[in-house]
């Protein structure tokens, strides 16, 4: 296939290895060279680990390089089998490019975005491949992480849906389904969770250390709630709870204080080398 990736930040660079892994030709775009340039740096960087570690051959990285494009340019995306959208969660500036795509793109290219927790009916209206869009929302790391959720928004076809579960068990991931709602499966459960660790750590009913330790012996986690946080980013956390919160009318889902006053503070986590922890 010929698959293009819009957006070279963390999860577009890993999303675009996996499928260049599996000899996809595959184009990274973003607006500016430079952020092209950043997104194949990480992926050279993973490779460069693994190769290494002795789990990857210079000529398997070599395929794997040589199969990725950079491009500046949306007209790049024509003849595209697959486009993934991994930009930033904002619904205006995801729907504009889908339109401007939609113009680009044949009758029969799927249309997919990365989004955690927005409308996927709300992105897809209006597009001529308004059927053919859906959420095909990767973890991260993109390259190590099974699991894609697959989430159909209300004029997503059956054929569509089947189609991106073939692609992505073809890339070795494993698909669920879901119907659309405010933060689909993982996030729904998963970032309330962290929500009320650190509600805990607000209202000191425990410490930091305490509340990831009883996460990670008492239900048996890799990692407690407010590393995992910091590993996400505390702004990203803090906006999908407002995402849940909007879209539910839940007052439930409203955001801790915490978060807010982190967010001001600039603590975001292990991108700014302080959130919960300092790094």
């Amino acid at each position: 296939m010929k698959v293009f990736v819009a957006g070279c930040g963390t999860m577009g660079a890993g999303i675009a290895q996996v499928f260049a892994s599996f000899g996809h030709e595959t184009v990274m775009f973003d607006r500016s060279q430079e952020l092209v340039d950043r997104g194949r740096s990480m992926i050279e960087k993973q490779l460069r680990r693994q190769l290494d570690r002795g789990r990857l051959t210079e000529e398997a990285m070599d395929a794997l390089l040589a199969k990725l494009v950079g491009a500046t340019d949306l007209k790049d995306a024509k003849n595209s089998d697959l486009v993934i959208e991994a930009i930033f969660e904002d619904l205006e500036v995801k729907r504009d490019l889908f339109s401007q795509l939609d113009e680009i793109c044949g009758p029969d290219c799927l249309f997919a975005t990365n989004t955690s927790s927005l409308s996927i009916t709300d992105i897809a209206r209006g597009l001529k491949h308004e059927d053919r869009l859906m959420g095909m929302h990767f973890f991260n790391p993109a390259p190590v992480m099974k699991l894609v959720e697959l989430i159909r928004g209300e004029e997503t076809s059956e054929e569509a849906m089947q189609k991106a579960a073939e692609i992505v068990r073809a890339i070795g991931k494993e698909p669920v389904f879901c119907r659309e709602s405010p933060g689909f499966i993982v996030n729904r459960l998963l970032i309330p969770m962290i929500n009320e660790a650190a509600d805990l750590l607000d209202r000191g009913v425990a410490s930091r250390d305490d509340i990831d330790q009883a996460m990670r012996l008492g239900a048996n986690h890799p990692m407690g709630p407010l590393q995992l946080a910091d590993f996400i980013g505390i702004d990203i956390v803090k906006n999908i709870m407002e995402i849940i919160e909007e879209g539910t009318g839940d007052p439930k889902y409203k955001p801790s204080p915490l978060l807010g006053r982190m967010v001001e503070q600039g603590k975001l986590g292990r991108k700014s080398g302080e959130g919960f922890y300092t790094y």
